[in-house]
Protein backbone atom coordinates (compact mmCIF):
# COMPACT_ATOMS: atom_id res chain seq x y z
CA UNK A 1 0.00 0.00 0.00
CA UNK A 2 1.26 3.55 -0.76
CA UNK A 3 0.14 6.52 0.26
CA UNK A 4 0.22 9.82 -1.88
CA UNK A 5 3.58 11.99 -0.67
CA UNK A 6 3.80 15.08 -1.63
CA UNK A 7 6.53 17.03 -4.33
CA UNK A 8 8.78 18.25 -1.74
CA UNK A 9 9.18 14.76 0.42
CA UNK A 10 8.86 12.65 -2.97
CA UNK A 11 11.90 14.53 -4.14
CA UNK A 12 13.66 14.42 -0.50
CA UNK A 13 13.12 10.39 -0.65
CA UNK A 14 14.72 10.28 -3.59
CA UNK A 15 17.75 11.94 -3.12
CA UNK A 16 18.17 10.75 0.67
CA UNK A 17 18.51 7.22 -1.26
CA UNK A 18 20.88 8.23 -3.64
CA UNK A 19 22.97 10.17 -0.39
CA UNK A 20 22.73 7.14 1.27
CA UNK A 21 23.98 4.57 -1.79
CA UNK A 22 26.94 7.33 -1.62
CA UNK A 23 27.27 6.14 1.74
CA UNK A 24 27.62 2.60 1.03
CA UNK A 25 24.25 1.99 2.84
CA UNK A 26 23.14 -0.55 0.31
CA UNK A 27 23.89 -4.26 1.90
CA UNK A 28 24.38 -7.40 0.05
CA UNK A 29 21.65 -10.56 1.13
CA UNK A 30 23.87 -12.13 3.96
CA UNK A 31 24.79 -8.46 5.06
CA UNK A 32 21.01 -7.74 5.73
CA UNK A 33 20.28 -11.20 7.31
CA UNK A 34 23.04 -10.21 9.65
CA UNK A 35 21.59 -7.08 10.89
CA UNK A 36 21.95 -5.67 13.47
CA UNK A 37 24.87 -7.58 14.07
CA UNK A 38 26.97 -6.15 10.92
CA UNK A 39 30.56 -7.68 11.93
CA UNK A 40 32.62 -5.65 8.52
CA UNK A 41 32.37 -2.77 6.26
CA UNK A 42 32.29 0.90 6.93
CA UNK A 43 29.14 1.23 8.81
CA UNK A 44 30.12 -1.74 11.55
CA UNK A 45 30.73 0.85 13.89
CA UNK A 46 27.62 1.95 13.94
CA UNK A 47 25.50 -0.83 13.58
CA UNK A 48 27.52 -1.45 16.69
CA UNK A 49 25.60 1.20 18.37
CA UNK A 50 22.34 -0.17 17.19
CA UNK A 51 22.97 -3.47 18.07
CA UNK A 52 22.97 -2.84 21.44
CA UNK A 53 20.29 -0.82 21.79
CA UNK A 54 18.64 -3.94 19.95
CA UNK A 55 19.43 -6.07 22.55
CA UNK A 56 18.49 -3.79 25.34
CA UNK A 57 15.17 -3.36 23.76
CA UNK A 58 14.45 -7.11 23.65
CA UNK A 59 15.47 -7.98 27.15
CA UNK A 60 13.74 -4.48 28.32
CA UNK A 61 10.84 -4.32 26.33
CA UNK A 62 10.43 -7.23 24.01
CA UNK A 63 10.85 -10.60 25.96
CA UNK A 64 8.54 -8.84 28.94
CA UNK A 65 6.01 -8.46 26.19
CA UNK A 66 5.99 -11.60 24.98
CA UNK A 67 5.24 -12.96 28.47
CA UNK A 68 2.43 -10.95 29.26
CA UNK A 69 0.53 -11.14 25.87
CA UNK A 70 0.66 -14.71 25.83
CA UNK A 71 -0.03 -14.71 21.79
CA UNK A 72 1.06 -13.29 18.56
CA UNK A 73 2.45 -9.36 19.34
CA UNK A 74 0.74 -7.00 16.93
CA UNK A 75 4.10 -4.56 16.43
CA UNK A 76 4.62 -1.38 13.77
CA UNK A 77 8.12 -0.70 12.88
CA UNK A 78 7.76 3.07 11.74
CA UNK A 79 10.78 4.42 10.08
CA UNK A 80 11.52 0.49 9.08
CA UNK A 81 14.11 1.42 6.56
CA UNK A 82 14.94 -2.00 4.67
CA UNK A 83 12.87 -4.07 7.16
CA UNK A 84 15.25 -5.61 9.54
CA UNK A 85 13.77 -4.34 12.99
CA UNK A 86 10.56 -6.37 11.46
CA UNK A 87 12.41 -9.32 9.97
CA UNK A 88 14.25 -9.86 13.65
CA UNK A 89 10.63 -9.48 15.43
CA UNK A 90 8.44 -11.68 12.79
CA UNK A 91 11.58 -14.17 13.77
CA UNK A 92 9.96 -14.44 17.13
CA UNK A 93 6.34 -14.46 16.02
CA UNK A 94 5.14 -11.06 15.52
CA UNK A 95 2.73 -9.72 13.18
CA UNK A 96 4.75 -7.01 12.18
CA UNK A 97 3.85 -3.52 9.70
CA UNK A 98 7.00 -2.16 8.09
CA UNK A 99 6.26 1.38 7.36
CA UNK A 100 8.70 4.46 5.95
CA UNK A 101 8.22 7.04 3.17
CA UNK A 102 10.82 5.27 1.11
CA UNK A 103 10.72 1.94 -1.24
CA UNK A 104 14.02 2.38 -2.69
CA UNK A 105 16.22 -0.71 -2.77
CA UNK A 106 19.22 1.17 -0.94
CA UNK A 107 18.08 0.85 2.51
CA UNK A 108 14.49 1.32 1.77
CA UNK A 109 11.19 -1.27 1.84
CA UNK A 110 12.41 -1.85 -1.56
CA UNK A 111 15.57 -3.68 0.21
CA UNK A 112 13.34 -5.58 2.00
CA UNK A 113 12.83 -8.74 -0.16
CA UNK A 114 15.96 -10.51 1.21
CA UNK A 115 14.12 -10.51 4.49
CA UNK A 116 10.42 -11.03 3.05
CA UNK A 117 12.22 -14.48 1.79
CA UNK A 118 12.43 -15.60 5.49
CA UNK A 119 9.27 -14.42 7.11
CA UNK A 120 6.58 -12.58 6.40
CA UNK A 121 5.76 -9.03 7.25
CA UNK A 122 3.21 -5.93 5.78
CA UNK A 123 5.27 -3.35 3.93
CA UNK A 124 3.66 -0.18 3.76
CA UNK A 125 5.02 3.47 1.86
CA UNK A 126 3.42 6.00 4.06
CA UNK A 127 4.22 9.63 6.75
CA UNK A 128 4.29 8.49 10.36
CA UNK A 129 1.35 11.11 10.01
CA UNK A 130 -1.21 9.25 8.33
CA UNK A 131 -0.18 5.70 9.21
CA UNK A 132 -2.13 3.06 6.79
CA UNK A 133 -3.56 1.10 9.93
CA UNK A 134 -6.75 0.76 11.88
CA UNK A 135 -7.22 2.76 15.14
CA UNK A 136 -5.91 0.52 18.17
CA UNK A 137 -4.49 -2.50 16.38
CA UNK A 138 -1.01 -2.25 17.58
CA UNK A 139 0.43 -3.95 21.07
CA UNK A 140 4.25 -2.29 20.32
CA UNK A 141 4.88 1.25 17.84
CA UNK A 142 8.32 1.23 17.51
CA UNK A 143 9.92 5.06 16.09
CA UNK A 144 13.07 2.86 14.76
CA UNK A 145 16.03 5.48 14.42
CA UNK A 146 13.16 7.70 12.99
CA UNK A 147 11.62 10.14 15.50
CA UNK A 148 13.67 12.80 14.73
CA UNK A 149 12.35 13.00 11.06
CA UNK A 150 9.01 14.40 12.27
CA UNK A 151 8.07 17.40 10.93
CA UNK A 152 5.55 17.87 13.72
CA UNK A 153 6.40 16.25 16.94
CA UNK A 154 3.02 16.22 18.45
CA UNK A 155 1.47 15.53 15.45
CA UNK A 156 3.41 12.07 14.79
CA UNK A 157 2.56 11.34 18.52
CA UNK A 158 -1.14 11.79 18.67
CA UNK A 159 -0.84 9.30 15.48
CA UNK A 160 1.03 6.43 17.49
CA UNK A 161 -1.46 7.04 20.15
CA UNK A 162 -4.49 6.31 17.72
CA UNK A 163 -2.53 3.19 16.22
CA UNK A 164 -1.65 1.47 19.45
CA UNK A 165 -3.79 -0.15 21.68
CA UNK A 166 -4.82 0.79 25.15
CA UNK A 167 -1.71 -0.73 27.65
CA UNK A 168 0.49 -1.07 24.42
CA UNK A 169 3.63 0.80 24.62
CA UNK A 170 5.46 3.29 22.45
CA UNK A 171 9.36 3.28 22.00
CA UNK A 172 11.69 5.21 20.61
CA UNK A 173 14.82 3.79 19.44
CA UNK A 174 18.21 5.10 18.13
CA UNK A 175 16.95 8.87 17.94
CA UNK A 176 19.17 11.82 18.93
CA UNK A 177 18.42 12.85 22.14
CA UNK A 178 20.41 15.98 24.26
CA UNK A 179 19.88 17.45 27.60
CA UNK A 180 19.32 20.70 26.02
CA UNK A 181 18.01 22.60 23.68
CA UNK A 182 20.50 24.66 22.75
CA UNK A 183 22.86 21.44 22.55
CA UNK A 184 20.63 20.08 19.97
CA UNK A 185 20.12 23.31 17.93
CA UNK A 186 24.24 23.63 18.08
CA UNK A 187 24.01 20.40 16.10
CA UNK A 188 21.47 21.44 13.69
CA UNK A 189 23.03 24.71 13.24
CA UNK A 190 26.48 22.31 12.26
CA UNK A 191 25.07 20.53 9.79
CA UNK A 192 23.61 23.18 8.33
CA UNK A 193 26.65 25.04 7.94
CA UNK A 194 28.33 22.05 6.15
CA UNK A 195 25.26 20.87 3.70
CA UNK A 196 26.90 21.76 1.05
CA UNK A 197 30.41 20.03 1.77
CA UNK A 198 28.04 16.65 2.99
CA UNK A 199 25.24 16.67 0.71
CA UNK A 200 26.20 18.62 -2.72
CA UNK A 201 24.03 19.17 -4.75
CA UNK A 202 21.26 17.62 -3.00
CA UNK A 203 21.73 19.75 0.22
CA UNK A 204 18.35 21.69 -0.49
CA UNK A 205 16.22 19.12 -1.01
CA UNK A 206 17.54 16.89 1.75
CA UNK A 207 16.99 20.22 4.02
CA UNK A 208 13.78 21.27 2.76
CA UNK A 209 11.50 19.65 5.03
CA UNK A 210 11.29 20.96 8.52
CA UNK A 211 12.51 17.63 10.35
CA UNK A 212 12.96 17.92 14.41
CA UNK A 213 16.61 16.85 13.96
CA UNK A 214 16.85 15.69 17.75
CA UNK A 215 14.66 15.52 20.78
CA UNK A 216 15.24 16.42 24.77
CA UNK A 217 12.79 14.74 27.72
CA UNK A 218 11.24 18.51 27.93
CA UNK A 219 10.68 18.42 24.20
CA UNK A 220 9.17 15.32 24.27
CA UNK A 221 7.29 15.86 27.88
CA UNK A 222 5.66 18.94 26.09
CA UNK A 223 4.55 17.39 23.28
CA UNK A 224 3.08 14.10 24.94
CA UNK A 225 0.82 16.11 27.42
CA UNK A 226 -2.30 16.04 25.99
CA UNK A 227 -2.22 12.58 24.72
CA UNK A 228 -1.16 11.65 28.78
CA UNK A 229 1.83 9.46 27.52
CA UNK A 230 4.80 9.73 30.58
CA UNK A 231 7.88 8.70 29.25
CA UNK A 232 11.19 6.36 30.47
CA UNK A 233 14.12 6.59 29.67
CA UNK A 234 16.39 3.28 29.48
CA UNK A 235 19.85 4.20 29.66
CA UNK A 236 22.40 1.70 27.11
CA UNK A 237 25.80 0.47 27.40
CA UNK A 238 27.21 1.42 24.42
CA UNK A 239 30.44 0.22 23.33
CA UNK A 240 33.45 2.14 25.13
CA UNK A 241 34.49 5.02 22.77
CA UNK A 242 30.72 5.81 22.18
CA UNK A 243 30.26 6.43 25.72
CA UNK A 244 33.52 8.56 25.65
CA UNK A 245 32.44 10.82 23.36
CA UNK A 246 31.37 13.48 25.85
CA UNK A 247 34.78 13.62 27.41
CA UNK A 248 36.33 13.52 24.11
CA UNK A 249 33.83 16.28 22.64
CA UNK A 250 35.68 18.09 25.35
CA UNK A 251 38.83 17.65 25.20
CA UNK A 252 38.51 18.97 21.53
CA UNK A 253 35.81 21.91 22.22
CA UNK A 254 33.41 20.24 20.27
CA UNK A 255 29.33 20.64 20.78
CA UNK A 256 28.16 18.14 22.99
CA UNK A 257 27.23 14.90 21.53
CA UNK A 258 23.77 13.27 22.05
CA UNK A 259 22.75 9.79 23.13
CA UNK A 260 20.60 7.07 21.97
CA UNK A 261 18.99 4.95 24.97
CA UNK A 262 15.94 3.75 25.19
CA UNK A 263 12.67 5.57 25.40
CA UNK A 264 9.14 4.16 26.53
CA UNK A 265 5.68 5.16 27.47
CA UNK A 266 2.89 2.83 27.87
CA UNK A 267 -0.83 4.06 26.32
CA UNK A 268 -3.07 4.85 29.56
Amino acid sequence: MNVPLSDTLERFRTDYAAHRALEGRGHGHEELLSLPWLKYGPLARQWAVRARTFEAFVEHVVDPMERHLRRRPRTLDLGAGNGWLSYRLALRGHDCAAIDIRDDRVDGLGAAKAFLEEVSFDCFVASFDALPVGDRIADLTVFNAALHYATNLGTTLAEAVRATQRGGTIVILDSPFYAQDAQGAAMVAEKHAHAAERFGDRAGSLLALPHIEYLTAARLGRASASLGLVWRRRRVTYPFWYELRPLTARLRRARVPSRFDIWTAQIP
